[in-house]
């Protein structure tokens, strides 16, 4: 019985709520800190190549030394990509003795081709390992160089044997496997992909989700497969750029203050900062967020359906001159922004509507 007694269902459930919070919190930490990696590298390199003669086999830079400076820098930026990833995340859960494991191990994720998901585990690994050797015995003399020299030594052969040794090559035979999946779609297997990946996109709007989708479409550029970024570079925009849109077309459903986020949000969207949607769905979330995600999704079915591809790892208008067929860009970009605007504009309209028949019976 008093056995019986310790086990509470609730307890448990509360638990592993925590648990799966205290995880997201580690992803959040990487994924806020990589944002400007992302941002600055992705930029640049579009830059670069926009501005670039373009030949038969791409940009080129022979002539242009400013311009290969510029790339190499944003490519210099883009590569710390997956250290700082899973640094971060490490030291989310272990603080700062998990950096070096954590950079460590996303460095060897960059090196056996593991991608995004192998900086995602060793981020997470280096800190669970850390963790465990913050609690082992040590005796007073050497307690000082625990979190400076021993902890980090000995996290980072322990994460390095792990990813050179254990799981580096499978996760990276996994992404091979996806960028020769992805390669033999058409048709309609294209056009789910699409509308999963711009669903995920537009859900978080930043968050871990969204960057699932982002470093996944990333990770296909290195395989030569341009159409997952292309469609991901549609769906970013869509939510900030349709919101922003339909506060300009019914201005009477919107506050000053949403007017002006609108605006600031347009800013955003057409520099391919999916943030910019992020003030509509804090405050009305069961409308904006199944808004964005629909209109996010169609864009990105468009953008696979009509072959877009994207060869830098950004979006949103401004990498236009780095697409590969344009005008359905262009197209899946309105089509996407559209649906968003006119929906929500008739949902809000319709909430204003009931607004007077409900009075009454609060009175």
């Amino acid at each position: 019985m008093p056995a019986l007694a310790l086990f509470h269902p609730q307890t448990e459930e509360n638990n592993m709520q925590a648990r799966l919070e205290q995880w997201k919190q580690y992803l959040l930490t990487g994924v806020s800190h990589v944002i400007p990696f992302i941002a600055s590298g992705g930029i640049l390199i579009a830059l670069a190549i926009s501005l670039a003669p373009m030949t038969g086999k791409g940009p080129d830079f022979s002539h242009a030394p400013v311009l290969k400076l510029i790339i190499d820098i944003g490519g210099s930026a883009f590569a710390l990509l997956l250290p700082v990833l899973a640094g971060y995340i490490s030291y989310a859960r272990a603080g700062k003795p998990g950096l070096v494991a954590g950079m460590v191990g996303g460095q060897i994720a960059h090196t056996v081709n593991a991608g995004f998901l192998g900086a995602l585990i060793a981020g997470l690994l280096a800190g669970w390992v850390v963790e465990q050797l913050k609690k082992m015995p040590a005796p007073k003399a050497l307690k000082p160089l625990m979190p400076i020299l021993i902890i980090p030594i000995l996290s980072s052969l322990a994460i390095g044997v792990l990813m050179f040794e254990v799981l580096g090559v499978p996760i990276a035979n996994l992404m091979v496997t996806l960028g020769v999946w992805l390669k033999s779609m058409g048709g309609a297997n294209a056009m789910v992909l699409g509308a999963l990946l711009g669903a995920m996109v537009a859900f978080d709007m930043g968050g871990p989700i969204n960057k699932v989708a982002f470093f996944f479409g990333a990770s296909m550029i290195a395989e030569g497969q341009y159409q997952v970024m292309g469609a991901v570079a549609v769906a970013v925009c869509i939510p900030p750029l349709g919101l922003g849109l339909a506060t300009k077309l019914r201005k009477s459903l919107w506050t000053e203050q949403e007017r002006e986020a609108g605006s600031a949000a347009l800013g955003m969207g057409m520099i391919g900062i999916t943030e910019g949607a992020i003030p509509f769905a804090a405050s009305d979330p069961l409308r904006v967020i199944p808004t964005i995600v629909a209109g996010s999704a169609l864009g990105g079915m468009i953008a696979m359906l009509g072959g877009v591809g994207d060869h830098a790892p950004h979006g949103g208008p401004i990498v236009l001159p780095v697409i590969d067929n344009r005008w359905m860009f262009a197209l899946a970009i309105a089509a996407g922004v559209l649906l968003v605007a006119v929906t929500i504009n008739l949902l809000k309209a319709r909430a204003a509507d009931r607004l007077p028949a409900a009075a009454p019976a609060h009175e």
